[in-house]
């Protein structure tokens, strides 16, 4: 049996929009659900922060968030049918990597939501 995959993203930042775009049509991860963290009907789990945590991966019920997220992620991605996708899963593919430079991609992220004039906290 197939783990049912939901990767939760926050759909204004332009570097998680690529990621998940790329993730849902170039990966070959079967059975995953791709959710915009600000979409009314996207649930994000009671008092988590995505400003400061990052993306959540909910695999077969249970949460990985920010970096073991991205990182579990990149661990299945065997053969991406895109080249970006193919680099981006050779880095995270590292746990040691993938921590280094996690905190680095949420301080981009807010950088960028702060240019755009969006708000980094979820209404």
């Amino acid at each position: 049996m197939k783990a049912q995959l939901v990767f939760i993203y926050d759909g204004q930042c332009p570097f998680c929009n690529q990621f998940a775009e790329l993730l849902e049509l170039k990966s070959n991860l079967p059975h995953i659900q791709i959710k915009n963290a600000r979409e009314k009907d996207t649930e994000l789990p009671k008092g988590y922060d995505m400003d400061t945590k990052g993306a959540i991966l909910i695999k077969d019920g249970e949460m990985l968030y920010g970096a073991n997220a991205i990182n579990w992620i990149c661990c299945q991605i065997k053969n991406p049918s895109d080249a970006l996708l193919k680099l981006i899963s050779m880095i995270f593919a590292s746990k040691k990597r993938t921590n280094f430079l996690f905190p680095f991609l949420l301080i981009c992220r807010r950088f960028t939501l702060l240019l755009k004039g969006i708000p980094m906290k979820f209404s």
